[in-house]
């Protein structure tokens, strides 16, 4: 990428703390030279006391867009000048795109986890949803669905109250239906069957089975997943976890974590440059990344 920048070419960026994990400069800069588009993108690690100043550099350094990870994409919100509507629900922001100095915020993650659903054959039209854990991501994945449309949708998290206030929030801002369901207190136990069988869709978005803790996963009586339900996890180191392996063999369709980072960054990359993104690209470059890793 080195020798082909020149003083045209245009910077996208990555902000976060720690950034060093991520896969996005590979993916877009695999992008940027299947499309022939004079860009880089580049990581940045950003300290949370420095956000402002990072953001402002983007109007001063005219960077194209930049991309937002932990612990950035809540506290970016009053720094930009116009969000999204997608953005202004969840309450985050993954990108900005910069045009012409004024900061425009939108949230790709739900958006680009509907998309991977949808790539899959799942229409969640008057579904019924399992989220088990209730961090920032079951936020964007649970406001997008229930804007999709989802009939109903039950939150399930180690701690109670955060599903909860997940609950009224999502609740709060699509008035989609919400229902709880208590995480199991003792070693062993598993969630209530019925809660399982009950739900077209199951979307894992805690850090149960990421890589190096592969052999973890989610208290769930896998042996009720049923023909037809949907199983997907928004972990994608390794591509197939525990518990997407437990739920195809019970015999779930089966949605891994790539879909999600493939489409998001996929939506991103369309947004700062205007080109549809080359998909087959950015999906190989992923996969090849996530094998040497």
């Amino acid at each position: 990428m080195a020798s082909g920048i020149s003083g045209c070419t245009k910077v996208c960026a990555i902000f976060g703390c720690p950034v060093e994990h991520t896969f996005s400069p590979v993916m877009h800069n695999a992008a940027f030279a299947a499309t022939g588009l004079n860009y880089v993108y580049v990581p940045f690690t950003v300290a949370p006391r420095s956000l402002d100043a990072a953001v402002e550099a983007i109007r001063v350094l005219g960077l194209a867009g930049v991309n937002l990870t932990v612990p950035h994409k809540e506290a970016v919100l009053p720094l930009l000048d116009e969000l999204s509507d997608e953005a202004d629900r969840i309450g985050a922001v993954n990108t900005i795109i910069n045009r012409d100095g004024y900061l425009y915020g939108e949230n790709t993650d739900g958006k680009g986890y509907l998309k991977a659903l949808r790539e899959a054959g799942f229409a969640p039209e008057g579904r019924t949803v399992l989220f088990l854990g209730a961090g920032g991501s079951a936020r964007a994945v649970a406001v997008q669905l229930a804007l999709a449309g989802v009939g109903k949708i039950v939150f399930a998290n180690r701690t109670e109250a955060r599903a909860a206030d997940l609950a009224r929030f999502v609740a709060g801002k699509t008035g989609v239906q919400v229902e709880l369901v208590t995480w199991p207190a003792q070693a062993g136990d598993k969630l209530p069957e019925q809660t399982l069988a009950g739900a077209d869709l199951v979307v894992q978005t805690t850090s149960l089975g990421m890589s190096p803790k592969v052999y973890e996963t989610v208290p769930l009586p896998f042996a009720s997943f049923r023909p037809g339900q949907v199983a997907s996890d928004l972990v994608y180191n390794p591509v197939e976890t525990l518990f997407l392996k437990k739920a195809r063999l019970a015999g779930a369709v089966t949605v891994s974590g790539l879909g999600m980072l493939l489409h998001q960054g996929a939506l991103a990359f369309e947004l700062w440059t205007g080109v549809p993104a080359p998909l087959a690209v950015m999906r190989e470059v992923l996969k090849k990344g996530l094998l040497n890793r």
